[in-house]
């Protein structure tokens, strides 16, 4: 067959490339078969990635198994949980167009004949398939998978625990040594944060999309099924090659449909809907914009009773039946469609092969839904032209009036937090922190975490042109478009001003005339005039599209 690395391995004009490839222990034999890459995310920079070295062994096995030859590379990956709230936080969403370049460059400089992705953390998974719907080569998406549950007096804990201690700790809620015994137990060893959190979100959108097999992110970081997992992916890659099986097959309007579905049945990741724009934008696939997660939330009862919002983690609802289980409640209910996935199976054949644990309890019916409508809601108004993002996780309330706290960033407004500043009534307004104004988009988990701890998630709204982590919870408001940084109404809002939220007319509208006062404005100095963060405030685009760099550029 005609494979792309012939272009490095075919033809007499070739022979300096075979030499070098000779002395990695390449032969004739290999030349002759696929070669794919392993493209890892591998760091031990905290728990979620630092494994993946180890889960390229089978990886590798299983590609030589059948007939290719992995070759490896590595990219950089970002750990939200550790740069939460500093300077650093600035890096990581920027690290998603980093990751998915690497992937690109790797791949294509190397003609290579398909690629399998080790991804983790929050913004590895999306690169991935940002990558593989850029380059359309024959790939596959495999997640780490989660961590196992921490302890403590009890209960099962996450890092959302400790953020949310902090708070606690800081209203005198609990004292400093029980805050220390929650950190030392929250993150027990190796794998991604524990809820439906941004990881274990992506981690399920990339099997709805069906760009992992079914079943395989699900896995936890430590399970003894780990490796056959990885075995097997590592098979289908090969297989993906062989019969020519392309990403963009897969990433459809209808599959992008499909994600965003299973992800607001689980009340998953605000950050999924950033990155499925931008995987959908990768793509160039249209017919999908922000609009449609309003539409599917509206018709999605939420099923998946997880955290941050609900009682279980990413390891319970492994052990319940998996995303296979989520996938069951929909085709029933006809919630979903067909598609075509890497294993060469439809999703509904994969689907159909998922087993229900019996008395499991984590994924309820549709008839008895966790909370009556799904995760998200998207809004307009004066106050954000371009649409805004509205968390349902972990509440009830569609209906928020309050007056208005404004804070020039996440410093600042954390500041008055841990001082216990922040009162019933108030809307929280944190600018200058969208994708270029940060830049990078930072999340607030500290700051929501905290006012969890400090029992005012249901009393006060938290609106950003930044973002949220996936284990924030509270009547939260994000990827405000346009943002500060570009003029958009948020810059003008001033303290004591009249807000009104309401998510079912979809509104969110400021009692002031923000037009009046956003005469004879002027830009802000950017924060950084050279370097990677210089560069991505440059070229990156709106929230509302999915804060891609990689689009069309004038010629």
């Amino acid at each position: 067959m005609t494979k792309r690395s012939d272009a490095i391995v075919k033809g007499r004009d070739r022979a300096a490339a075979r030499a070098m490839l000779r002395a990695t222990g390449m032969d004739d034999e290999n030349f002759e078969g696929p070669i794919i890459a392993v493209f890892n995310t591998w760091t031990n920079m905290g728990p979620c990635n630092m494994h993946l070295d180890k889960l390229a062994v089978p990886v590798r096995a299983g590609i030589r198994a059948a007939g290719g030859t992995p070759v490896d590379f590595n990219s950089i990956a970002v750990s939200d949980g550790i740069t939460m709230g500093s300077e650093g936080m600035r890096a990581s969403l920027m690290s998603r167009e980093v990751i998915a370049d690497s992937i690109e460059l790797a791949v294509k400089g190397h003609s290579l004949d398909g690629v399998i992705i080790l991804v983790s953390c929050d913004k590895t998974i999306p690169a991935a398939g940002m990558a593989l719907a850029r380059m359309n080569i024959p790939g596959v998406v495999l997640y780490g998978g989660s961590i196992m549950p921490g302890h403590h007096k009890g209960k099962d804990l996450s890092v959302q625990d400790v953020f949310e201690a902090v708070g606690a700790c800081a209203a005198g809620i609990i004292d400093d040594e029980e805050l220390k015994d929650i950190e030392k137990a929250a993150c027990p060893g190796a794998g991604a944060c524990g809820g439906q959190f941004t990881a274990n979100s992506m981690a399920m959108a990339m099997t709805f999309l069906g760009l992992s097999p079914m079943g395989a992110n699900d896995v936890p970081a430590v399970s003894d099924d780990k490796n056959a997992s990885a075995y097997r992916a590592g098979q289908i890659v090969v297989d993906c090659v062989k019969e020519n099986r392309l990403p963009r097959e897969m990433i459809t309007q209808q599959s992008l449909m499909n994600a965003a579905i299973a992800l607001s049945a689980t009340a998953a990741s605000t950050n999924a809907i950033l990155h499925l724009l931008a995987i959908a934008s990768e793509a160039e696939v249209d017919g999908f914009d922000i609009d449609a997660f309003d539409t599917i939330s509206r018709t999605t009862p939420v099923i998946g009773d997880l955290k941050p919002g609900g009682k279980y983690m990413a390891f319970d609802l492994y052990a319940a039946g998996g995303s296979g289980l989520i996938g069951k409640r929909l085709v029933a209910e006809k919630m979903i469609e067909d598609q075509k996935t890497v294993t060469g199976k439809s999703l509904f054949e994969e689907i159909e092969a998922s087993v229900e644990t019996e008395g499991q309890d984590v994924v309820r019916c549709f008839d008895d839904p966790v909370k009556s409508r799904g995760g998200y809601g998207i809004l307009y108004g004066d106050l954000a032209p371009e649409g805004c993002v509205v968390k349902l996780a972990g509440h009830g309330a569609l209906f928020f009036e309050g007056t208005a706290r404004v804070f020039e960033s996440e410093e600042d407004c954390m500041a008055v937090v841990q001082d216990n500043g922040i009162h019933k009534g108030d809307v929280v307004i944190i600018r200058n922190e969208g994708p270029a104004g940060g830049p990078g988009m930072r999340e607030m988990l500290g700051v929501t975490a905290a006012l969890v701890g400090q029992n005012l998630a249901d009393h006060v709204a938290l609106i950003t042109d930044g973002r949220f982590s996936g284990a924030s919870y509270g009547f939260v408001i994000g990827h405000v478009a346009p943002e500060a940084a570009h003029g958009g109404p948020i810059a003008h809002v001033r303290d004591g001003d009249k807000i009104t939220i309401d998510v079912e007319a979809q509104f969110i509208n400021v009692d002031a005339d923000l037009a009046e006062r956003a005469k004879g404005w002027t830009p802000p100095k950017p924060k950084y005039p050279s370097g990677a963060y210089a560069k991505f405030a440059k070229l990156v685009g709106s929230a509302s599209k999915g804060a891609v760099t990689s689009f069309p550029f004038d010629t």
